[in-house]
């Protein structure tokens, strides 16, 4: 699994000064995922972010540098992204990712076991 092992430490990082959450990583999506609270928030694959966030929130977030849709079996699945390095370099643009997946953190739905 090809991950970049400094983006996976800058969401560490960031995650830690986090009060109040559970942070679980756990190797998936041929990457890294982070979960918060039992849910997955976000992801590094390869030098991408693949964030989770409100699908509400589409028109706004793909309208942000380096979005990317997140396509499956032919579909895009509104509140799931990729972000490229271009759109995260900034520490403000950085910080708009993670707001927004630990924002939708506890109205997502945890995945069955």
């Amino acid at each position: 699994m090809a991950y970049s092992t400094e983006l996976a430490d800058r969401v560490r990082e960031r995650l830690s000064i986090v009060d109040n959450i559970e942070v679980e990583e756990k190797k998936m999506f041929s990457g890294l995922s982070f979960l918060v609270n039992g849910k997955m928030c976000i992801n590094i694959s390869h030098d991408n972010l693949m964030c989770r966030y409100d699908p509400e929130m589409e028109d706004e977030v793909s309208e942000k540098k380096g979005f990317l849709p997140m396509i499956m079996k032919e579909k895009q699945l509104n509140g799931y992204c990729y972000v490229e390095p271009i759109g995260f370099q900034k520490a403000d643009d950085f910080e708009y990712w993670i707001k927004i997946c630990l924002d939708y953190n506890p109205m997502a739905k945890a995945s069955k076991k």
